[in-house]
């Protein structure tokens, strides 16, 4: 599980809105505080830009000053600047770094206006400053564990997703309509313990065991 402490930016003492440090908890009668999905840090993406931008521009940079100090330009420059002058716009070569161009550029769009970090699903805020968040593995072996226990369930996978969990659960006795609602009423209590901002919808499918399974037992 993932918690993230908000602060007060206007708090002189830096510890998070709340009486001696602690975090406020939502009044029973106030708005509940609206929780959004966590941030991705993007390091690598970040760090790779970074190290291009800054590459290029220190090379263009000294051969500047190199062409300042009364010495020859690069000769990629060169052949850059001459083949910007000469080519036409439609040619394959200037169709596709353009190409290339807006594509890298459409993705950086992306990575900075959308969260990312879709494996955390955003659990309900009962503090003002306060976020928390579950991995979507855990929150399916929870789920898992908690269908185990039903009486005819052999087996069960479970998928958790952002909007909708999928279930898969093999039953080998007991009708599979008894297990069906048993298992569905087992989860729909499992996913409000989970605390989830948005429970997910849930997809049950009980089923009989193969006849693989049923040899390989």
């Amino acid at each position: 599980m993932t918690t993230t402490p908000e602060t007060d930016p206007t708090a002189s003492t830096g510890l998070p809105a709340g009486s001696a440090g602690g975090a406020a908890a939502v009044p029973a009668d106030g708005p509940v505080p609206r929780a959004r999905r966590f941030w991705a840090v993007r390091r690598i993406p970040a760090a790779l830009l970074a190290a291009v931008v800054l590459g290029a521009a220190g090379l263009l940079l000294y051969d500047v000053a190199a062409v300042r100090a009364d010495r020859s330009a690069m000769s990629w420059r060169r052949r850059l600047a001459h083949a910007l002058a000469t080519r036409p716009l439609d040619d394959v070569l200037i169709v596709a770094g353009a190409s290339v161009a807006v594509l890298l550029g459409l993705w950086l769009l992306v990575l900075a206006l959308t969260p990312g970090l879709r494996d955390v699903l955003p659990m309900r805020r009962e503090h003002t400053d306060v976020r928390a968040g579950l991995d979507r593995e855990a929150a399916a072996l929870i789920l898992r564990d908690r269908v185990m226990e039903v009486s005819g369930v052999q087996s069960v996978r479970v998928r958790a997703g952002r909007a909708k969990v999928g279930v898969r659960a093999v039953s080998h006795f007991r009708a599979l309509d008894e297990v069906r609602a048993d298992v569905e009423r087992v989860l729909a209590a499992g996913v409000d313990e989970l605390g989830l901002a948005r429970p997910p919808a849930l997809a049950v499918r009980v089923a009989r065991p193969s006849r693989k399974e049923g040899k390989a037992k």
